[in-house]
């Protein structure tokens, strides 16, 4: 088995630090939609939509953006968006859609600052990819303060239980994430 590369290492063991929220982080999600639609090429990508606690006003978050991309084609990522972020700094992850196939289903980018902590999470998607019901999530946590309220208690904890493993922080999260997803979807649109 071969090793992760350095920037995956680096990523999978940084700290976890849940913060207060800040209400400046709407007006970063929106500076970085401007940055990237100046960047990309138009033709390469539709809406953009800021998701994950940060967008959840009074929700303590890792401080961190998430934005979701749509994309026409995850090979219009990996051949056009990609080195043009990665010219700019940021770090590329990829998931293929099997283990051992080529391809890629999913691409995310981390920008980081100039102290090298992590500012925004860049996920792309194409049009039709399940992962945009992680707006589903966003939009059930706006519209209930207090389940918001339950989520950032619980974050704190795992985060405080598992500050230096980001992977067992997310699995410890499945749970709520996944009763929170049940009760959206029950809801009528």
């Amino acid at each position: 088995m071969t090793p992760a590369p350095r920037h995956v290492e680096r990523a999978l063991h940084e700290r976890v630090e849940i913060v207060p929220y800040d209400p400046a982080w709407p007006a970063l999600f929106a500076a970085e939609v401007v940055h990237l639609r100046a960047l990309l090429p138009a033709e390469l990508i539709g809406r953009i939509e800021h998701f994950g606690s940060t967008a959840v006003p009074g929700l303590a978050a890792k401080p961190i953006i998430d934005m979701l991309v749509e994309v026409r084609s995850m090979e219009d990522v990996a051949r056009r968006i990609a080195p043009l972020l990665q010219a700019e700094g940021y770090e590329f992850f990829w998931r293929a859609p099997e283990h051992g196939l080529p391809g890629m289903d999913y691409a995310w980018f981390i920008r980081r600052d100039a102290a090298g902590r992590r500012t925004h999470h860049i996920h792309f998607l194409q049009a039709g990819s399940s992962e945009w019901e992680r707006l589903l999530f966003r939009d059930y946590l706006r519209a209930h303060p207090e389940a918001a309220r339950a989520y950032g208690e619980l974050k704190q904890r795992i985060a405080a239980e598992h500050p230096d493993d980001r992977v067992a922080y997310a699995k410890a999260k499945t749970r709520f994430v996944r009763e929170a997803m049940r009760a959206a979807r029950r809801k009528p649109r």
